[in-house]
């Protein structure tokens, strides 16, 4: 059951849930599902290490996107004109 979970947070690429499962890991009795747990683990790391990598790029991307906008900006003058 916890490995059934464990693969549906997988394939939606949910992380909370994936969070509360490693929190709470059963007791695991059976070879196969230990080792099937060994496996689902260290998928989810990849997922998550995949998605750390994406959202870093994206920061990145954004960052010099605002640095480009705010260059491209017409900058304020510094004295109060009050000339008609």
């Amino acid at each position: 059951m916890w490995t059934t979970k464990l693969k549906i947070a997988i394939v939606e690429k949910d992380i909370d849930s994936m969070n509360k499962l490693l929190d709470n890991i059963p007791k695991l009795d059976d070879k196969q599902e230990m080792q099937t747990a060994i496996y689902l683990l260290k998928e989810a790391s990849i997922l998550v290490e995949s998605m750390r990598d994406n959202t870093k790029s994206s920061m990145s991307k954004i960052k010099q996107n605002l640095k480009f906008l705010k260059s491209s900006q017409v900058k304020p003058s510094h004295t109060l004109d009050i000339s008609l």
